[in-house]
């Protein structure tokens, strides 16, 4: 990889981590798309695993007197089975699938809410949220707003959301980061990683990010919460089509 892509993907993780700190999940589908536009999939894979992983356990640390750690030792149950489903399988998506799967995740924003009636807060529901959203996350990358679907409608203010969240995440990112870390070995493709300077740097700017980011949630509303939300994921959305259809 060239200091140039490394540099430039160092000041994306700097905005994906302050995007993430305000919306939870934004910042990360973001930051996926630009690794995909940059870099092979298996590389961005992992790329954006050790990043997300960072970013998401600081804002966890952030915000750990909100975490509902009921609601993520039953995800966890979910995961578990996905991960050993994963590995059985060993299917990895060749970049296209990866674009859709994207754009589909990024959609789903705008599924209206009275059409669901999903709550992790219910019985047998936290568990499901985590083998879909595991398998989501390690052959697409992200969960999107699929991740948010599930704490629609519960009681929990957007700090619970985003704290729980990030703990979750932190777990479905060391998973994709096992998995597609795998492919580069056997593939014997370690030299596209980047640099090690490159994940010197972004752990502190990740958090610097996170932390700016966790500054302005405290000053926004719900309401701007998800609004802003939506219109950013929309975007991204469009571009992976965009790229899935080879517009870009």
């Amino acid at each position: 990889m060239s200091p140039f892509i490394a540099f430039a993907l160092l000041v994306t993780v700097l905005i994906t981590s302050f995007i993430s700190g305000i919306f939870g999940m934004a910042g990360g589908l973001i930051l996926m798309a630009a690794l995909t536009a940059l870099l092979p999939v298996a590389t961005a894979m992992v790329v954006h695993g050790a990043v997300q992983m960072v970013s998401n356990g600081y804002r966890a640390i952030l915000w750990r007197k909100y975490v509902d750690w009921k609601i993520f030792r039953r995800y966890a149950m979910g995961s578990v089975a996905a991960i050993l489903l994963l590995f059985a399988v060993s299917w990895r998506p060749e970049a296209t699938a990866v674009y859709l799967l994207l754009a589909v995740a990024a959609f789903t924003v705008w599924i209206p809410k009275n059409w669901i009636d999903i709550d992790v807060q219910r019985r047998g529901q936290a568990e499901t949220a985590g083998f879909l959203l595991q398998m989501m996350n390690t052959l697409a990358g992200v969960t999107g707003p699929l991740l948010d679907i599930f704490f629609a409608r519960t009681v929990m203010d957007r700090r619970a959301v985003v704290a729980t969240k990030a703990v979750t995440q932190v777990f479905a990112h060391l998973v994709k980061v096992a998995f597609w870390g795998s492919a580069l070995w056997s593939a014997e493709t370690l030299n596209s990683l980047p640099p090690a300077w490159f994940f010197i740097a972004a752990v502190p700017l990740s958090m610097l990010g996170t932390t700016l980011g966790g500054k302005l949630l405290e000053k926004m509303t719900d309401i701007d919460f998800r609004r802003w939300m939506r219109l950013l994921v929309t975007a991204v959305g469009v571009f992976m089509l965009s790229r899935a259809a080879g517009w870009l």
